[in-house]
């Protein structure tokens, strides 16, 4: 039995998100049947995160085992031709140990969210950025992204439907940047919760928008309630951009 560790690039437009479900193409289901095309094998396999319908990633991890040691190069080259017509491709492929999870193995999580901050909508990036036309003030967004950095309770910025059994996680890096009309919040975390990214990208849009001051944010965050969340921001700017291990 031979496990391969995969560094995938997706644009989550046409999925349904990662996971498998039985009446829409997931992304999960578009490469284990490019992976039965060329090994003949059925397999399972497993994220470092189970994105949501829309969201795209730079470098999602994934890993599945096969019956036979194939070379990675040609798996990596197998993959990338089963894949066509799917926006899906394989950026590397390597062997790795039996103990290698591509979810559990994971140390931390690498998120970033891109807002078009222009009067004009987006064409060439439609399905790729969140189109906001009133001006945005990054230095306060940013001024606000840090006083939730650390361990809290983050139930504000967490789904309803969320399944983690706790609400506790570290936010170890939430920043906000400016470069001409993009305004992009990166994230970083060992774990998020279920829509926790884009919960507080929506809520740093208050703050950008002045209808928020950064203190605003914080007691957001501190009343551990959902209802004092802002609108979440769509799927269509996040993206899941590394993993580390």
């Amino acid at each position: 039995m031979a496990r391969f560790k995969l560094i995938v690039e997706y644009d989550g437009t046409p999925f349904c998100g990662w996971q498998r479900q039985a009446d829409r193409l997931s992304v999960q289901q578009a490469l284990e049947e490019a992976i039965l095309r060329f090994s003949g094998e059925t397999v399972t396999t497993q994220a470092a995160g189970r994105t949501d319908a829309g969201v795209h990633a730079l470098g999602q991890v994934a890993h599945f085992d096969l019956g036979k040691d194939w070379d990675p190069f040609r798996v990596r080259e197998a993959l990338n031709y089963h894949l066509r017509p799917h926006p899906v491709v394989v950026i590397a492929c390597e062997a790795v140990g039996p103990d290698f999870e591509a979810r559990f193995s994971a140390k931390a999580r690498h998120y970033e969210y891109r807002i078009l901050n222009r009067r004009a909508p987006a064409a060439i990036e439609r399905n790729q950025v969140w189109h906001v036309p009133v001006h945005l003030d990054a230095e306060s967004m940013h001024a606000a992204a840090q006083l939730i950095l650390g361990r809290h309770d983050f139930t504000t910025f967490r789904s309803a439907e969320c399944q983690a059994k706790s609400p506790i996680r570290t936010l170890d890096v939430l920043d906000v940047s400016s470069d001409g009309e993009v305004v992009a919040i990166t994230a970083s975390a060992r774990s998020f919760l279920h829509h926790q990214v884009r919960s507080m990208v929506g809520s740093l849009k208050l703050v950008g928008e002045g209808k928020w001051s950064p203190a605003d944010f914080r007691a957001a965050l501190d009343a551990a309630d959902r209802a004092r969340c802002g609108a979440m921001a769509p799927a269509s700017g996040l993206y899941l951009t590394g993993v580390d291990y």
